[in-house]
């Protein structure tokens, strides 16, 4: 695990909407989606249609979390490639393929920024910054704006994933659960206590260091 200098939040305020992926799934979409991936297990060729349908959204996943067009291409290529030779590991879970393939597309961007010992980019827009404060009860939030950002940028990198997945990217919990392989009640007890500890943080700030 890194430490949290390694993880410095870039946070990004922009004026047209961050694009985020397609609403939750009906189950009978999921039901259907279990069989082409049977398939697929059977004959590699028909994890095309997977492929086709889930790439741009591996791709703004990993885009979001680089910054850098080149490297979120070569990312994205092993991401896909790690997933049909792992195919036979997959087991339905009651989610989209998709939080699979954003499973594999985190391990493999953490292994990234591990070896190069770099910080990696954490992208979220002014509102969803006001709806986290929301979500602490902090009304206030022009006035604690910066040390927001400053709470974010100290969070552990796995604490940091958290909050980013449920409130910049507004992911529902099974999802997230699935993505980071921990069980939902899990996902929701770490999110929530992560921000009882930056509520903590905001309101009784520590000393800074002269």
């Amino acid at each position: 695990m890194y430490s949290n200098s390694m993880l410095q939040s870039a946070i990004v305020n922009k004026n047209e909407s961050i694009q985020r992926g397609p609403k939750w799934v009906p189950a009978d979409a999921l039901q259907q989606e279990w069989l082409e991936v049977q398939a697929a297990v059977s004959d590699r060729a028909q994890f095309r249609p997977l492929y086709e349908r889930y790439y741009e959204q591996v791709f703004r996943f990993l885009f979001k979390r680089t910054a850098d067009e080149s490297l979120t291409a070569d990312l994205c290529s092993q991401v896909f490639l790690k997933a049909m030779q792992g195919l036979e590991s997959y087991s339905f879970q009651g989610v989209p393929f998709s939080a699979w393939l954003f499973r594999i597309a985190s391990n493999e961007l953490g292994q990234h920024y591990r070896t190069l010992r770099k910080s990696r980019v954490v992208s979220a827009e002014e509102t969803q910054l006001g709806q986290l404060a929301e979500e602490m009860e902090e009304d206030d939030l022009q006035g604690k704006y910066e040390a927001l950002l400053g709470l974010l940028d100290e969070l552990e990198p796995a604490d940091m994933e958290l909050i980013e997945m449920r409130f910049f990217e507004e992911r529902p919990f099974k999802e997230i659960a699935e993505i980071l392989n921990i069980t939902e009640a899990n996902a929701k007890m770490r999110t929530y206590r992560i921000l009882e500890r930056m509520k903590r943080n905001i309101l009784h700030p520590k000393p800074k260091r002269n």
